[in-house]
């Protein structure tokens, strides 16, 4: 993987405030059928942003337990069915009420040991602030020519 991430003096082509602008630039060079392995698009300056979804209580942790286990206990469940001679569909059921069992308890356990540090749920995601489509040197002139021709280039570069 390492070589694979990896370009030889690689030389900025462009830079894009979203990674759709950058990924639609690298579409655009393929459609020109530019040697389109030799570009690589790369975030910069990465944040990391965490948006607070609600409060954590133990209703809400022993719910999501109890979600966590309908899933994991029904495959069990199936599973079980399945590869089981002479079982019954109450193998699912009891598969069922077994996740939700383990993972009621696994959940409220986790909580409970925390002791009440982190009280919220939240979504994270990492973000970067912007993205460079980089060539590698022998070809980044070309690409630059190339997105220079692109409908719309001009008015962008006076943006």
């Amino acid at each position: 993987m390492g070589k694979l991430m990896r370009l030889e003096f690689p030389q900025q082509v462009a830079e894009y405030p979203t990674y759709e602008e950058a990924q639609a630039a690298v579409d655009f060079l393929a459609d020109q059928k530019f040697a389109i392995q030799n570009l690589m698009i790369v975030g910069s300056n990465l944040k990391m942003l965490e948006r607070v979804t609600g409060r954590r209580t133990w209703g809400t942790v022993l719910a999501q337990g109890a979600v966590s286990g309908i899933t994991s206990g029904l495959f069990v469940g199936l599973m079980l069915y399945l590869f089981m001679a002479n079982a019954g569909l109450q193998i699912v059921w009891v598969g069922l009420a077994m996740g939700v069992l383990f993972g009621v308890i696994a959940s409220g356990l986790g909580y409970a040991l925390s002791g009440g540090k982190r009280d919220f749920n939240s979504a994270r995601q990492t973000v970067a602030a912007t993205y460079e489509v980089l060539a590698e040197h022998k070809v980044a002139q070309e690409a630059r020519d190339l997105l220079a021709s692109r409908p719309g280039a001009r008015a962008a570069m006076f943006e």
